[in-house]
């Protein structure tokens, strides 16, 4: 039989393999030598208590034959010769959207205005080491999307949007460890995303798909409000009539392209603050009740949530044992985000603190319409870029500091490898912001031990949280309301919030093709 259990255990005996199968029987009322194996089913921390706990759910075989870990099948057709279907965009939207095409017998024509993930190695080392963005190749923009060098989270509250689990499976099936299976806060890692991403493409060009990268998109080519096909920055016409918009948060050409040819979009909410950085060893004594953190225990982590019902203040995005990195699309202004390799062992914790901001602060800074939230977005990146003195200097300022309104005399070490320039953020961020932030740390530091310390530093600006617009779509064929064959897809349209569920978007996307070619 196989049976079905929950353990709570320590850490370290969490990976003795001797004393978990000598528990497992306990737990299960088997003879030991009657249980054949067991697999993980779920994996979680429980650090409430002063002791923290690994929590395990177990299916374990006694007397029956031990099945192990299998690879997702996917039924992979030749579709060289297919009915093409047009992507912008090869982040995981795009890529999971051309695999599930693949499975319907069409042919997926991926386009990327950047570089494959090992060429935009050398952009992201000239942005870090000489402050030059490239604005077609940078940590957003690229072979994998903005994902691919900014840690590799995996964890998504939109179970109810699709498979995440099938995700997970393929995700492993080209390279993942096989723990993004089972963790309850599944991770891959900067340092092997890359390699998973290559797979991927290899997969879908061996099945005749196509990938086509510093393919920018400049136009679609409508008919009667149907696409009809699109223009691409080296003058070339490429005939379609089914195309996924999966450009990712970041794209404002694409945003700017729609609204002049009076496609509909709308200006959305989002969130914006700072990215806050603290020694990973002051967050493990936090979280684990403990001086030094246990070997057997990863680096922790930390959930964050305050502020008021219609003004919301949150973490974002943390990375334990993470690096903050600059993450701007074009120059003249400063956008950070957060990244970490799979080991999670440098010495830094860092996550995105930011505040929710709505039509009326947009109003309020005199920016209306459909690119209202995109414009708000721009004038606090370009503000932090004067702020921090060029060269993506970002501006700093410790925590307490910044709450008493005073600008720190000197800034800690940071793992923001182009600088931090010491300012006062209440001149760099909207005031609505400043307010939510100071109350929302001051709140954190009851709710956290030892969070609330001058010896954090605070880097701006966090703002690439989400899309600024939503492209509206229709709930049931998921294309524009108004364009038949335009299919609005993931972060980029307002419809994801990370590589799950950007994954989900784009799959929902290809069957809904599939659903109305048939």
């Amino acid at each position: 039989m196989i049976k079905t259990i929950s353990v709570a255990i320590s850490p370290s005996e969490a990976v003795d393999d001797t004393f978990l199968k000598t528990h497992i029987a306990l737990v299960s009322g088997a003879n030991e030598k009657d249980i054949i194996g067991y697999k993980i089913i779920k994996r979680s921390i429980d650090a409430r208590n002063k002791e923290p706990k690994v929590l395990l759910s177990l299916d374990v075989f006694i007397n029956e034959k031990f099945i192990p870990l299998q690879k997702i099948d996917l039924q992979l057709n030749n579709v060289s010769n297919a009915t093409e279907v047009v992507i912008v965009g090869a982040g995981p939207a795009g890529l999971f959207a051309a695999i599930k095409l693949i499975e319907h017998g069409l042919k997926p024509i991926i386009i990327e205005r950047g570089k494959d993930v090992r060429s935009r190695r050398r952009d992201l080392a000239a942005i870090n080491k000489d402050g030059i963005v490239n604005p077609e190749s940078n940590y957003c923009f690229g072979e994998g999307g903005a994902g691919t060098y900014s840690d590799g989270k995996l964890y998504t509250r939109s179970t109810k949007r699709g498979n995440v689990q099938r995700i997970l499976q393929i995700f492993n099936k080209y390279g993942a460890n096989d723990d993004i299976l089972y963790e309850a806060h599944p991770h891959i890692g900067t340092n092997k995303l890359p390699q998973i991403i290559t797979a991927m493409r290899e997969q879908i060009m061996a099945c005749g798909g196509q990938v086509l990268f510093e393919k920018k998109l400049t136009d679609i080519l409508l008919e009667k409000d149907a696409v009809v096909g699109i223009k691409t920055a080296d003058n070339e016409t490429i005939t379609c009539k089914h195309l996924i918009l999966a450009t990712g948060h970041s794209a404002r050409d694409i945003f700017e392209l729609l609204h002049n040819k009076g496609i509909a979009i709308e200006s959305k909410p989002f969130a914006i603050g700072v990215r806050i950085e603290h020694q990973q060893s002051l967050i493990d004594s936090s979280r684990y009740h403990c001086e030094t953190r246990n070997s057997f225990l990863p680096p922790a982590g930390y959930s964050l949530v305050g502020g008021e019902p219609n003004r919301g203040v949150f973490s974002f995005c943390m990375c334990p044992g993470g690096i903050i990195a600059p993450a701007a699309t074009n120059s003249g202004e400063i956008v950070v985000n957060g990244w970490s390799p799979s080991k999670r062992n440098n010495k830094y914790a860092n996550s995105g603190i930011v505040v929710s901001v709505t039509e009326k602060d947009f109003i309020n800074s005199k920016f209306i319409g459909s690119l209202a939230a995109m414009h708000y977005q721009q004038m606090v990146e370009k503000k932090a870029y004067v702020a921090g003195g060029g060269n993506l200097v970002a501006p700093a300022q410790r925590m307490v500091d910044f709450v008493a309104g005073k600008v720190s005399t000197s800034l800690p070490d940071c793992s923001y490898i182009p600088g931090l320039n010491s300012v006062k953020l209440d001149n760099v961020l909207p005031n609505e912001v400043v307010i939510a932030l100071k109350k929302g740390f001051t709140e954190f530091g009851k709710k956290m031990k030892g969070y609330y310390t001058n010896d954090a530093v605070l880097v701006a600006t966090e703002s690439r949280t989400s899309s600024p617009v939503r492209i509206p779509r229709d709930k049931d064929t998921l294309q524009h309301i108004h364009i038949k064959g335009l299919y609005p897809c993931a972060e980029g349209a307002g419809y994801a919030g990370g590589i799950v569920s950007a994954a989900i978007d784009g799959e929902r996307c290809a069957d809904a093709i599939a659903n109305s070619l048939s």
